[in-house]
């Protein structure tokens, strides 16, 4: 029989075996990581969108460093930059891309109006969190203009939210957020400090810290080295001998087109309610869609191109919308481009039908790849058909961009980085309405400290769910009324 002091010490030595045993996969989970990859959802205001386009400003927006629209009113800015730290809930992210508005022309061409929005960024620490932008706006009444860089815009309503301990991706949706004072007068003034904005969602990817560089091999020789560098050489210059003979042929290119943003904008909305699905290796790039693996012949000196890409895409929606491209291909001579792909509708598919044509002029190679930059593309008279007549022949299509890798070594440009899907996502619970829910729903989890974590299982996902309903995520054409509308915001003093 042990005594008492014998028995704690047991007590004691076992606990802090245990602890001992538990301490490495602790810190490893705990272990600071980096935000790499990912998307921010973000309408910013509805209302100031309808404002912006009603009959009070007769105003625009337009999208900036390849930010997107998701349904009718909300921007997606991408490829996600910054860290967390799971052991804190620390979280830092900067995204791409941003959202100029213009309204109330004035007869000079200039606008009353005129603001922009972009590089948003989320820092949340200590159960609190900011959104960030670059703002440039022009004062209300004034006409001052002022660029400020990373203005603490807005706060976040996280309560509730244990950021600690989550995976990858990481994700939070529809988190309110409520305009700041300094985010009030970088917004020029038309809304006060403490008006609610839209809310915001994000799914990011980390990644673990680099492993430990492997030792440099050693600089000696043996015989064995010696003979199989011999046969690089020999193999280098079968290499280049069969390159001049293939002269004019590459093997990585890529085009990139977005179609039409109100067409997408249409698919997805309330009237289209339907949905574009990928395949065959495109990829979805937020405001364009790549189709990648592009093959042909190139000549740099008669700027002349003939090209076939990988991919498809296909719009599905209500009223009989089933809409297919795939077989891609890209022609280019004489300055002018042209798109074409096989298009499939309503169980007939079309070869090889012209869609747009753009300006190609000055599509030289540098630094071994020839890039054509938002190019502005035009529907042709056998596009129009292919849109059932939804638009006119001649019809500003969405801009086309082009990449071709002449030296094999070259890389392509980088694709708008959204990230992952997340592996869990919150679902509404009704309808959109005025106002959130005051209280988030926690989402069960066995990993992550406490009931409070937001880490799904499997998947490691952070999650925000409103109880009640989304803010008001549609675009209300009416939402601007005469006198401004209970929401909207007074109008500039001319």
């Amino acid at each position: 029989m042990l005594s008492s002091r014998s028995a704690r010490a047991l007590a004691v030595a076992l606990l802090a075996v245990l602890v001992g045993a538990l301490l490495p996969a602790a810190t490893a989970q705990a272990a600071s990581r980096t935000v790499q990859g990912g998307r921010l959802d973000w309408g910013i205001k509805s209302s100031f969108q309808s404002y912006v386009t009603g009959p009070i400003a007769q105003g625009s927006w337009s999208l900036t460093g390849g930010a997107a629209t998701v349904g009718g009113s909300q921007f997606r800015f991408h490829s996600a930059n910054g860290s967390y730290d799971p052991a804190t809930g620390a979280f830092s992210s900067g995204f791409s891309g941003g959202v100029h508005f213009t309204g109330h022309e004035k007869a000079d061409g200039s606008n009353e109006l005129d603001l922009t929005i972009s590089r948003p960024t989320i820092r949340i620490n200590g159960g609190s969190g900011t959104l960030y932008a670059d703002m440039v706006s022009k004062e209300r009444g004034t006409g001052k203009v002022s660029n400020r860089s990373q203005v603490p815009l807005a706060t976040l309503g996280l309560g509730g939210i244990d950021m600690k301990g989550g995976s990858t991706p990481i994700a939070l949706s529809n988190v309110p957020t409520t305009l700041t004072a300094q985010g009030a007068s970088a917004f020029a003034g038309y809304y006060t400090a403490g008006t609610p904005l839209d809310p915001i969602s994000l799914s990011v990817d980390t990644q673990g810290a680099p492993a430990e560089p492997k030792p440099a091999p050693s600089e000696k020789k043996d015989e064995g080295a010696k003979k199989d560098a011999e046969k690089d050489k020999e193999k280098d210059k079968a290499d280049k001998k069969a390159e001049k003979e293939k002269a004019g042929r590459f093997e990585d290119a890529a085009v990139d087109w977005g179609v039409r943003r109100t067409f997408r904008e249409y698919v997805t909305g309330s009237i289209g309610q339907g949905e574009w699905t990928l395949a065959d290796g495109a990829q979805d790039g937020g405001a364009l869609f790549r189709f990648p693996q592009g093959k042909g012949t190139y000549d740099a000196k008669k700027q002349t191109l003939e090209a076939g890409f990988s991919g498809s895409i296909r719009f599905t929606g209500a009223h009989d919308l089933d809409l297919k491209f795939a077989a891609v291909s890209v022609a280019v001579t004489k300055g002018e481009g042209t798109l074409s792909a096989d298009v499939t509708s309503e169980g007939t598919t079309r070869k090889d039908v012209p869609l747009v044509t753009f300006e190609a002029k000055d599509f030289v190679p540098e630094n071994g790849v020839a890039v054509l930059t938002e190019a502005p593309a035009t529907l042709t008279e056998d596009g129009a058909k292919a849109f059932a007549s939804m638009y006119k022949a001649g019809t500003a299509m969405d801009p086309v961009s082009l990449a071709v890798a002449v030296d094999e070594k070259a890389e392509l440009p980088a694709l708008p980085d959204l990230g992952s899907e997340p592996t869990a996502a919150a679902d509404p619970t009704g309808k959109p309405s005025a106002e959130p829910s005051a209280e988030p729903v926690a989402a069960a989890s066995d990993s992550g400290p406490g009931a409070g974590t937001y880490a799904a299982i499997g998947g490691g996902v952070l999650l925000l769910a409103a109880a009640g309903a989304f803010f008001a995520l549609r675009r209300r054409g009416t939402g601007a009324t005469a006198s401004g509308g209970p929401d909207a915001p007074a109008p500039p003093t001319s």
